[in-house]
């Protein structure tokens, strides 16, 4: 197939659908071993979708089977459109930025970016125009001439996204591409990641275990465990309404409290505190082993007694952290229970370790999950009980 004959084909696509990704049912086994568990997605034209688990969740091979690197043993997978199971990944739709860059040390630039143009054999005036344009995009154009290793690890970064974008493709695959970058340049690449992708209007598929990177960018997240997706939502839903306590412990920080459902479903009592939500606890019911949810950044202290009878309990600090625009303390109850909380550093109190407090929080910061829904992710995240004490270890 000729470049003019792949323009022509694309632009031929149902403008409704080119760049939309559907898995229907897709299944992927090694051995006995079920890495992608009968998954079932909708990726929109035009979205900004993060693929965020731990290792071992089935992200990675998820975006492998979209770019053909991988064969389910069962279900569809549609780009555009049409289904491409048996298509070679040259055969799709996609392009590919892995961790990786694999940049030819020997070529320049321009001529990295070119490369996939001219096994095309695409003419050479246009693979000069689109080559321009592809790292104007990426704002490398000044640095053409270059060869690879005269380049930081960010502007390698950029050259790997303009070869994929050379190639116009409807769909961009990014597997952890940020994850070899230093914390100041992975978060300058967050945001022109973003604003490139709102630009060109490509879908993004973007597979990562930050949650940083996903909340950041994402336009929707689907949170993975064990091969199957566990909420498919957007940014403030994920973070603030998490479907089950493996999301709540997965993205961000989490204070648990295991306890048990009063039997008028309006609070959970505990060995340290009775953790009360804003409405009745529909699951789990009365008399059921629950686990109480209160995020760090809603934790407040102070050196006297909250007027409340719920919400409230007294400790010592045990560790405090400057974290710039907050602060980070870390209140231990008794031997089995510690609470972490961050403040806005201009209202911080000031304390110190070895303070007495008290921490409280409002209702409407509590979330409540079955005991044993956090069970089955044995191996993935940290019980909250030892991930606290691993913080105090840390200040």
């Amino acid at each position: 197939m000729t470049a003019a004959d792949t323009t022509t084909e694309r632009a031929g696509a149902d403008s409704g659908t080119r760049g939309s990704v559907v898995l229907a049912g897709v299944t992927k086994r090694y051995g006995d071993q079920v890495a992608v568990d009968d998954l079932s997605l909708q990726i929109e034209q035009g979205e900004f979708l993060s693929l965020l688990g731990p290792s071992g969740c089935g992200k990675t091979t998820t975006l492998r089977m979209i770019a053909g690197f991988e064969h389910p043993d069962a279900g569809d997978i549609l780009i555009s459109g049409a289904s491409v199971l048996g298509a070679p990944p040259h055969k799709r739709d996609v392009n590919t930025v892995f961790q990786a860059y694999a940049l030819f040390p020997h070529m320049s630039v321009a001529e990295n970016v070119a490369y996939g143009l001219q096994q095309r054999r695409v003419p050479k005036a246009e693979v000069r125009e689109r080559v321009s344009t592809a790292l104007d995009m990426v704002q490398m154009r000044r640095f053409a001439d270059r060869k690879p290793t005269q380049l930081s690890g960010g502007q390698q970064q950029r050259v790997a996204l303009a070869r994929a974008l050379v190639n116009r493709p409807s769909v961009l695959l990014l597997d952890e591409p940020l994850g070899a970058l230093d914390r100041q340049l992975r978060e300058e690449m967050q945001l022109e990641l973003k604003l490139l992708q709102s630009r060109l209007g490509i879908t993004f598929v973007f597979v990562t275990h930050d949650q940083g990177e996903a909340l950041s960018m994402s336009d929707r997240i689907a949170v993975m465990r064990d091969g199957r997706i566990e909420q498919l939502a957007d940014s403030d839903t994920i973070y603030g309404s998490p479907a089950s306590a493996y999301v709540a412990a997965f993205v961000g920080q989490q204070n648990f409290f295991d306890g048990t459902v009063a039997a008028d479903a309006a609070s959970v009592a505990t060995p340290h505190v009775l953790v009360r939500p804003a409405s009745p606890i529909t699951s789990p019911a009365p008399g059921a082993p629950a686990r109480a949810a209160v995020r760090p950044e809603f934790v407040e202290l102070a050196t006297t007694r909250p007027d409340t009878d719920a919400n409230a309990a007294e400790g010592r600090i045990i560790g405090l952290s400057h974290l710039g625009e907050t602060m980070q303390f870390l209140v231990q109850l008794d031997a089995e229970q510690a609470v972490l909380s961050r403040r806005p550093t201009p209202d911080a109190p000031r304390v110190a370790v070895g303070d007495s407090v008290w921490c409280s929080w409002r209702p409407e910061s509590v979330q409540v999950f079955p005991h044993d829904d956090l069970a089955a992710a044995a191996g993935h995240v940290d019980p909250p009980t030892t991930r606290t004490v691993r913080t105090a270890q840390s200040l």
